[in-house]
């Protein structure tokens, strides 16, 4: 794949959250911020040398575990399946911040190593003071950091239910993204088993196969792609798909994730959920039932000009109407029950 083939991602600069909500959030299309947190502290660190960025962070650390994952070196730093596809190529560890550092920067001094990569961990359990002294301007305080750290790491192109702001702290990052209708040309694996614990391309984007996957050639054709220093960031909307290089030896990046609302109405924790249910109870129907139950969740979810409840009273929509959030927890309880009970029922 040839990088420099695809469409860049838009760039937008000086971006605050009056710009940011008003003319990048409604579009639902990523964009890179440059250079939205290059007054960071710890981007200053990174700036100036990665050890001074590892002292930076390490002089944060309250040594608490964080989810560590570690490949070994034949595996090029992309995290997959193992061969049988019953699990994964790497394995999971726990270790202190400041361990995985030292780990890190021992393994600089080798052409070949381990990969090495802390996943996800909410930045306000391992490293106080951090979040007070790195403030991403653009969201509400409320939404918290989770930051990563590594070495040179591939995650297969995956989507997230949430929005997504990334921001660089150390290190390079290529960003590959394609819009959620490209699914069917990114040859998605297992949609419960995944090493990212959302469903994955099985295309390696390094040397893809055009014969296993010849739609490949569709999905890049509208992909968008970017490289991201310190001090720099990427908007992902929810549902996209990208596809994520960290290219230097030691690399830090923050992210935070957040749902959309509706009128004030938060949205489901896991759209996924569904999808797995709906596999699950209408993917074996006959094509015919398959076909009507298609125009009825297409007439009460999918068709933006439905007027599926405007016949009934206001006061009687149930599910299709205006929910208070003690409602919509009495609706959840409900059809976890029914569930739990069409589970047990089952012989």
């Amino acid at each position: 794949m040839t990088e420099a083939s695809l469409r860049p991602i838009a760039e937008w600069h000086d971006v605050d959250r009056q710009l940011f909500e008003s003319s990048i959030l409604p579009r639902y299309e990523p964009a890179i911020l440059r250079g939205v947190v290059g007054s960071w502290p710890a981007v200053q660190h990174a700036r100036k040398s990665p050890h001074s960025l590892r002292g930076y962070l390490s002089e944060r650390d309250n040594g608490s575990l964080v989810d560590t994952l570690m490949a070994a070196p034949d595996q090029e730093g992309r995290l997959f399946y193992d061969p049988s596809m019953t699990g994964f190529n790497f394995l999971h560890n726990r270790l202190s911040l400041s361990k995985v550092l030292e780990q890190i920067f021992g393994y600089a001094n080798f052409e070949r190593s381990p990969a090495l990569v802390v996943q996800s961990a909410l930045v306000s359990g391992c490293l106080p003071g951090f979040v007070e002294q790195n403030v991403l301007e653009l969201l509400d305080p409320g939404v918290a950091p989770r930051i990563w750290v590594g070495t040179a790491i591939t995650t297969p192109a995956h989507f997230d239910e949430s929005n997504n702001i990334a921001c660089v702290v150390a290190g390079r990052r290529r960003f590959t993204l394609f819009p959620p209708e490209q699914v069917a040309n990114l040859y998605i694996g297992p949609l419960d088993h995944a090493p990212t614990g959302t469903p994955i391309s099985m295309v390696d984007f390094s040397r893809p196969d055009f014969e296993r996957f010849p739609r490949f050639r569709d999905a890049l054709a509208q992909a968008q792609s970017a490289e991201l220093g310190p001090g720099d960031a990427v908007f992902i909307p929810s549902l996209w798909w990208h596809h994520v290089q960290s290219l230097e030896r030691f690399n830090v990046l923050v992210n935070y994730w957040w749902h959309a609302s509706v009128e004030g109405r938060a949205l489901p924790s896991s759209a996924l959920d569904c999808l797995l249910h709906s596999v699950l109870g209408l993917r074996a129907l006959p094509a015919e039932q398959r076909r009507a139950w298609g125009a009825i969740f297409n007439h009460y979810i999918f068709d933006p000009d439905s007027a599926a409840a405007d016949h009934i009273d206001p006061d009687c929509r149930g599910i299709l109407g205006s929910l208070t959030p003690e409602q919509q927890r009495n609706f959840s309880a409900l059809l976890g029950a029914r569930l739990h009970s069409a589970k047990a029922t089952k012989p």
